[in-house]
Order: structure tokens, then sequence, then C-alpha cells
């Protein structure tokens, strides 16, 4: 598999990332000879970053992951997350090192090489109630020198987030040189990341968050490629993933979203891809300024299928022509 240089952090990352989180389900839910095979035939095919959280099946992902790679992280890059709660805020740097010697302590490892803050930033009306929100300059003042300290006493490589909330405040984030990553929302009915999208779309706006991010040397990690499953076009979860997602970026509901998703049917008909779910991996692909992409799975052959996706690259022209059409109806209210 293809690799790329994540940002100024020199390591070198498969441009597809294995996800362990609760909505595809595998890593947290999983048998255990599952999840094994899985992290298996990802380091066989080229896989090589793999991508968890304290709070992914309440450290279950963490435990599972740690078990599939039996103390053996050569060659790989792993990242975890840290969620600061409404009642730590009064001790974040407490709260920030506990989670990461806990989450070094599930995974079997001294260190991990990307910690990240899994905080929304700015939106109260959007965040989950156990979840504490901070704004940026929180973030600068108090969270940036816990991860620093943490960095220093080699806990953790390198320092990222997640690029969740108010735009203005990811953009600050990106641009003020405290984080080497950023988890950034991008896909088909969430573009606006990587471009413009025109007045009345019905989605965050991310003002070109992707290239702010390359400007400034910051790798990112394209996340909820698929829209929490959205864009396979179907409504139906898998047994072990999330019964239910809420949308991220986008404005609508998880029904309206595989309704729109629906609307890029029109280019598997034309075999420009195979499926639905191709066409999502392959858009954000497309994108040059994208280190990788994060997918989450129910089973092996998600993953498979995701890698087989990835390996065939970008889309042709005429493709991404029509999806910005698609794109721009959706805007008009169709």
């Amino acid at each position: 598999m293809e690799r790329k240089i994540f940002g100024r952090t020199g390591l070198d990352v498969s441009r597809l990332t294995f996800g362990c989180g609760a909505v595809g389900g595998l890593m947290t839910k999983g048998r255990a000879q599952d999840q094994d095979r899985a992290v298996a035939w990802a380091r066989d095919n080229g896989i090589n970053f793999f991508d968890t959280a304290a709070s992914y099946g309440d450290g279950a992902s963490e435990i599972n992951l740690g078990r599939a790679l039996g103390g053996n992280k050569d060659g790989l890059v792993i990242s975890t997350k840290v969620g600061v709660a409404a009642d730590e805020m009064g001790d974040i740097a407490g709260a920030v090192a506990r989670s990461l010697d806990a989450s070094l302590a599930r995974l079997k490892l001294d260190h991990v090489d990307l910690f990240q803050l899994h905080n929304t930033l700015g939106r109260k009306d959007k965040v989950r109630p156990e979840r504490g929100v901070l704004d940026a300059d929180m973030v600068l003042n108090e969270v940036v020198p816990a991860f620093e300290k943490l960095r220093d006493a080699g806990k953790t490589r390198f320092l990222g987030f997640t690029a969740k909330g108010d735009a203005d405040d990811l953009h600050n984030l990106v641009e003020s040189g405290s984080f080497d990553s950023a988890q950034i929302f991008y896909n088909l009915l969430v573009p606006s990341a990587g471009g413009p999208v025109p007045a009345g779309y019905p989605a965050d706006d991310f003002k070109k968050l992707l290239a702010v991010a390359a400007r400034n040397g910051v790798g990112s990690i394209g996340v909820r490629v698929l829209a929490g499953g959205a864009l396979s076009g179907s409504e139906a979860r898998h047994p072990l993933g999330m019964p239910s997602v809420a949308p991220i970026g986008s404005d609508t509901d998880y029904a309206a979203d595989v309704g729109r998703a629906l609307a890029f049917q029109p280019l598997v008909e034309a075999a420009h891809v195979a499926s639905l779910p191709e066409l999502a991996v392959r858009y954000a692909v497309s994108n040059p300024t994208l280190s990788t992409i994060e997918i989450g799975i129910a089973t092996q052959e998600e993953l498979q299928r995701a890698a087989d996706a990835v390996n065939k690259g970008p889309l042709p022209k005429e493709a991404l022509a029509e999806i910005k059409s698609i794109q721009e109806s959706f805007a008009a209210g169709n």
C-alpha cells in the first residue's frame, strides 16, 4: 500500500489507517480471534497506522489492540486519544496524564507515537453531556503544556487533536504550531475541509482545513470517510457496530444522510466504481493534501474492501466533476 509522509513528523504512514473505534465495532465487541486476524492481515498488507482511544468501548479497544499486537509494534504507528470530561476541567493536566498512563497499560506499550485530544471545541450545543467542551485558549494554555510534559517524558512522540467544533478555533489550533496532526472530517456529504461549498450547503463549513493543515506541516487523518456508515447507502447496521450513529459535520440525521448517499448511485451504475463505499473511500484519497484516511470496521472483509479501494487510487476527473455537481444540488435543497 502507498504511504505518505505524515506532516512534519517524518512518519511514513499508510494511506489507510486501521480504525479501532466503536462505530465499526470489531475492536470493541468482536471475537478475539477475529480481531487478531484482522490486525495481522493489516500488517501483512502494508497498513501500518492503528488508531484507538480510551473511550472506545471504555478501554476495550485498547486492551484488544494491545493483545493483538503482542508487544510488537515494529514498523507501526500507534495513536490513542484522551477526552477531558466536564468534571475534570479543574485538573486538565492531571486528567490527561492519568488517561495516557491507563491507555499505555491497556496497550501494553511504554509509549505511543501519537496522542490526540478528543474534545469538541466551542460547540456546547453539539457535544455529548459527559464530554467537556474546550475553546482554543483552554487547549493552548492548559492541554498543550500537559501534552508537552508527556512528550518530554517519552510517553508520546507527537501531539494531535480531533478537529471537531468551531471552524475558526480549529484553524487557530492548526496554525498554532502546537500540534503535529489533526483528525479532519471529510467525506462525500461533508466536503468543506477539502474545498469551498456553496451557500446553503447542509453541513458544517470547515473552510478548507485540509489545505491549512498541509501549509502548516500538520499531518491529516481523514475521519468519518463513510459518514458513520451512511455512505453505504443503507440504514442497516452490523451487529458489532453502534446501533445508532449521530452524523458529524452534516446538518441532517443519519437517515437523511443515507438518502443523500443514494444520490451518488449513478456513479456506480456508470462503472466508475463497484460500490458506494468504494466511491467514498476513493473520493477521500483523491484529495492530495490528505495524509491518510481512517476506516472503522466490523469485519476483516470490510477492511480488505477498503484497502482494495485505496489501492485503486484517486477517482477519474469526470467522476469528481459529477460528484461536485451532485454536492451542489444538496445546497439547492434537492
